[in-house]
């Protein structure tokens, strides 16, 4: 196959340029991202019961759905959330099921459960995190409410006609109703009561079908057609009539409005009252294409609406995937020409040109393959591609200048090629075997942070495949072109001679020393490795799951007690808004031009994520930030300023400011507290936090246990039966005065419009009015509440976590980087505190999550994926080396690369995370490929009748240094520019970077002195094949004699 490539006039061009081709094709449909995507893991079940409390809903809804789901295989983890009105069912799968056939299993159970109470609606079952935000369209300029929300409606569906543009929802705004408010006094008088007025109103507005006329002439279709399609016209419908013909309209006894279901749910933007239209998109659909055609459809939008009308994109994602991918391009494209300088400063214009020929080559038809397995381009997938390019270098060099010395050796221009390339292709092959089971075994890391780091060996795996190829079947054929020998430019000369220089009066000496003093050097490494492992276990190396990514949204939670008014809520708001303010008149005099840090500040009312329920109590400000490439404060000290102008009077219960998404790894802290008794599970975490609130640079410690509102529980008195008075008969009345009775439903245009019946608010807004309100009995006869009902005062939590059957609380927090570390405030609060919270609190567990379990199970996976890999290349180094104690020389330097990783960060002043673990194994496949190569030298050179290893080990080391230093340049060359960038959006890559970077350095040093001492250790101790080889000599010798 070499000889045929190399000798075809055209094959190896065709094989080339068929990689490019392939590549360049499959280019434009991979998707830009971030980060890879995870594959879903969770199935979520929504169950509305509207009017419950949390406790009803945990009581009748979420134990309903754990005994349904209990026989259910693969679940990792069931999760319950009970809401008030809503129970939210997460069901985690275990790692590697198919999710599919889980999704059947738990719709099957879930719809088969038919004990619900009354007046819970159907479930809805849907696969977690299937869709994804792209952006948001803001419409301001419209004052009137309901206008607003028409106009929205009118932009949403020109929006999905538009094209390009997936899924559009409209937020800012509760349910649309025709409210009918019956005044209790004027009820009584006719003798009405509100279920038969409701019924009334259900009987009188139709819309149905009545049947068809056949005529000769044709078909005629019957329709009543009695469907009120505005407020004002139900104040006709007559809702009680005497005989002598006088009549009750609606109108006469109640207020019909036409407004929306919760006065609280309201949303502005910059302090305009606003309308917001979330464009979401699914995991097949690209970011940047979907952002692009909003801005299209906003600039034509914007260009035909009416003057004082605006639209304004806010939460744009595709900003910050632009800017970390640009950064990423741009500091990869610096490396690259770092890499084909050095290769030209070392190999001259022609040959460097082919040697760096296989780096587009192997790019092209690497992106072509991820194409076929799904893989998209982001940031984790490309620098994937830049660490491998040492690797591929250093085969493509070994080939070339093994191909060279033939030509001098006096073989025509062909056979050097063929024999050339054939004589080293073995150890080529065995490298890239090597390196292979190190990423393969990589390749399955588990957890969510294993899912988006397993992207870089399956890369890099691809990458190495395809410049294997181009290596042995199309370079060879390239290099069997031209002169017989190329005179090098005077910068390759001068190259040459340095290096040259260094192997003879540094290399060659130092190799020397270190053989005869081989046990000191050997301690000295191992004493370095003890101490690089002590920087991490004595903190002065820190440890942290994931690097901090920062976007450029940030926002406040706001949480009121419960009982707050909306006014109450505006106040904060306000308040908050100000020290926001304040913040940015402090930190944007240091932008550019003073440019202010916010664009655009959008507040929406009666939502909080963290709350767990709605209500006008709570708020949440949304902050567009200045890109970051224009701003000079980072979202860390931006929101500790925010945080210092808060004025320490707000009255509320929390206020959490933070980064609007969390990073792959989740929060920073995040401990879970689980008891039966959830008076116990309050105590213990009021406990907790204040615990956590107690280190250093620690904040927005919270939990997701809260009291509700103050309630009124009821319940039925003895004598009720006498009068005909059941609980469901009296639970009915009062939730149809208070929460209201829906007569109907009906379709105005694109919106749904409830019908609803209740008390006027006047007869229902104090405490006053429930002591006088009256139930009817069957009879017709109306009775004092009190009479048939008794009253206490209660109160419930407003959110009830079960997890595993198991009420829970979880309490999170986060830390300030550079103050505290995650991982430590989490160990020392493992170690000093829940041991005595457990003792305090009989009966009381606690778990870790967060950050930290996703770090933990992540690490535990690569290790183990380490320890695989390296069954896996002994096997192999001791298939080539036909000896079991010679792969340990080779399998050493993998943990002492920990070295130059460590040290490394300790300079750079960066924290320890999963990526630089993940650069720390990758290390192996370098420092084995050049491992082997030397050991194999020593072997290949080595002649029986020498006394010992000693005396040819250090020439080992001279000889494979020149090709040991290019492997290490390019590899640190083409990583330098993302090693010293210090834009926040590369944080995540430079701990990775700095593994392979400093860990290289290290390793070519101990590859170059330490192998060649190891393996004369070995053989002192007669465990290498050569000593075996010198005692057969010396035995045959003696016998000849």
């Amino acid at each position: 196959m070499i000889r045929y490539f190399a000798q075809h006039p055209t094959a190896a061009n065709l094989l080339m340029a068929g990689f490019i081709i392939l590549g360049l094709l499959n280019l434009p449909g991979l998707l830009l991202e971030t980060f890879p995507q995870i594959p879903i893991k969770r199935i979520t079940v929504t169950v509305a019961y509207p009017g419950a409390t949390s406790a009803d809903v945990e009581r009748t809804v979420c134990r309903r759905i754990e005994d349904a789901l209990d026989g259910i295989e693969n679940i990792d983890e069931l999760k319950c959330d009970s809401r008030e009105n809503l129970a939210l069912a997460t069901i985690k799968i275990m790692e590697g099921k198919d999710i599919d056939q889980l999704m059947l299993d738990i719709d099957r159970e879930i719809n088969a459960i038919d004990d619900f109470p009354e007046g819970v609606e159907d479930p809805v079952i849907e696969e977690a995190g299937r869709l994804s935000e792209a952006t948001s369209v803001v419409i301001t300029g419209i004052d009137d409410k309901p206008q607003l929300k028409n106009y929205a409606e009118a932009v949403k569906d020109r929006m999905l006609k538009f094209g390009g543009i997936p899924q559009v929802e409209i937020s800012g705004f509760s349910d649309r109703q025709f409210r009918i408010e019956v005044r209790d006094a004027a009820a009584r008088e006719v003798g009405l009561t509100l279920s038969e007025i409701a019924n009334t109103l259900t009987r009188q507005n139709i819309s149905a079908p009545s049947g068809e006329i056949s005529t000769e002439g044709g078909s005629i279709l019957l329709r009543f057609a009695d469907e009120r399609l505005a407020a004002d016209a139900y104040a006709s419908v007559i809702v009680a009539s005497s005989p002598q013909g006088g009549q009750i309209k609606l109108g006469d006894i109640a207020t019909i409005t036409d407004l929306f279901e919760d006065e609280e749910v309201e949303t502005r933007l910059n302090g305009r009252l606003a309308a917001v239209l979330d464009i979401s998109m699914t995991r097949s659909d690209d970011l940047i294409k979907v952002v692009e055609r909003v801005q299209e459809f906003v600039g034509e939008e914007q260009a035909r609406t009416a003057p004082g009308i605006t639209l304004t994109i806010i939460n744009d994602g595709s900003i910050i995937l632009k800017d970390r991918l640009w950064m990423l391009v741009n500091n990869s494209l610096q490396g690259l020409a770092l890499v084909v300088a050095a290769m030209w400063i070392f190999f001259g214009g022609r040959q460097a040109f082919w040697i760096g020929m296989g780096l587009p080559v192997s790019f092209l038809g690497a992106l072509a393959a991820m194409s076929i397995l799904g893989l998209t381009i982001n940031m984790l997938s490309m620098v994937a591609m830049l660490i491998v390019v040492g690797i591929m270098m250093d085969d493509a060099i070994v080939i070339s200048e093994n191909i060279a010395t033939r030509r001098q050796k006096g073989l025509g221009p062909l056979e050097a090629a063929v024999e050339g390339t054939r004589q080293v292709a073995p150890g080529v092959l065995s490298s890239f075997v090597t390196t292979a089971a190190i990423f393969g075994a990589l390749a399955f890391i588990e957890g969510d942070l294993g899912d988006l780091l397993r992207v870089i060996p399956i890369v890099m795996l691809l990458v190495l495949a395809v410049s294997l190829v181009e290596a042995f079947l199309i370079l060879p054929n390239h290099l069997s072109h031209g002169a017989t020998h190329d005179t090098p430019n005077w910068v390759t000369r001068k190259a040459e001679s340095g290096v040259g220089w260094a192997r003879e009066h540094v290399i060659g000496p130092c190799a020397t020393w270190s053989v005869r003093n081989r046990y000191f050097v050997i301690g000295v490494c191992f004493m370095l490795f003890l101490a690089s492992v002590s920087l991490l276990a004595g903190g002065a190396v820190k440890f942290q799951a994931f690097p901090n990514v920062e976007g450029d949204q940030i926002e406040a939670r706001i949480e009121l007690p419960a009982s707050a008014a909306l006014a109450d809520t505006r106040k904060v708001v306000a308040e908050t808004v100000s020290a926001l303010e304040r913040m940015d008149t402090a930190l944007s005099p240091r932008n550019p031009d003073g440019a202010s840090l916010l664009k655009n500040v959008l507040v929406r009312f009666n939502e909080n994520s963290d709350a767990g329920t709605s209500g006008a109590h709570l708020a949440t400000i949304d902050i567009d930030l200045l890109d970051g490439p224009l701003r000079d404060a980072g979202n860390q000290e931006i929101l500790k300023i925010w945080r210092q102008e808060l004025p320490e009077t707000l009255d509320v219960r929390r206020i959490i400011l933070t980064e609007s998404s969390i990073g792959p790894a989740g929060r920073a802290i995040e401990l879970r507290l689980a008891h039966n008794d959830l008076q116990v599970l309050d105590r213990a975490s009021e406990d907790l936090q204040a615990w956590l609130n107690g280190y250093d640079g620690v904040y927005n410690i919270s939990d997701d246990l809260s009291l509700g509102k103050p309630e009124l529980a009821l319940s039925l008195k003895d004598g009720a039966g006498a009068v005909g008075l059941d609980a469901k008969a009296i639970a009915d009345q009062l939730k149809g005065a208070y929460n209201g009775i829906t007569a109907d439903e009906v379709q105005v245009g694109s919106e749904s419009f409830e019908v609803d019946v209740r008390l006027a608010g006047s007869d229902r807004n104090s405490l006053g009015d429930f002591e006088l309100f009256t139930v009817e009995t069957p009879s017709g006869h109306r009775v004092p509440l009190s009479s048939v009902a008794d009253i206490r005062s209660d109160r419930s939590y407003t959110r009830i976590n079960r997890i595993d059957r198991v009420p829970t609380v979880t309490v999170t927090g986060d830390v300030l980087l550079g103050v505290a570390n995650a991982n430590e405030v989490v160990k020392d609060t493992e170690t000093r505190f829940l041991p005595q919270l457990l003792e305090k609190y009989p009966g009381l567990s606690t778990s870790t999550e967060g950050q930290n379990a996703e770090g933990a199970k992540t690490q535990a996976s690569m290790v183990k994926a380490l320890g695989t890999g390296l069954i896996f290349v002994f096997i192999l180094l001791s298939f080539q080396f036909r000896s079991y104690s010679e792969p340990i020389v080779v399998m050493t330097l993998i943990p002492m690369a920990l070295i130059g990783a460590v040290w490394g960060h300790f300079l750079m002043g960066i924290d320890f995370a999963m990526p630089s673990m993940l650069g720390f194994i990758s290390l192996a496949g370098i420092v084995v490929n050049d491992s082997i190569l030397l050991v194999q030298f020593i072997k290949d050179e080595h002649d029986p009748s020498l006394e010992s290893v000693a005396e040819i080990a250090p020439l080992g080391a001279k000889a494979r240094f020149r090709a040991i230093l290019l492997t290490s340049v390019t590899t640190i060359v083409g990583l330098l520019p993302l090693l010293f960038e210090t834009s926040p959006q590369a944080q995540v890559l430079i701990p990775l970077v700095t593994s392979i970077s400093f860990g290289l350095i290290g390793t070519t040093l101990m590859i170059v002195f330490v192998v060649p001492a190891f393996y004369t250790i070995l053989d002192d101790f007669d465990l290498t094949s050569l000593a075996r080889e010198r005692k057969a000599h010396r035995e045959n010798l003696a016998a000849a004699e």
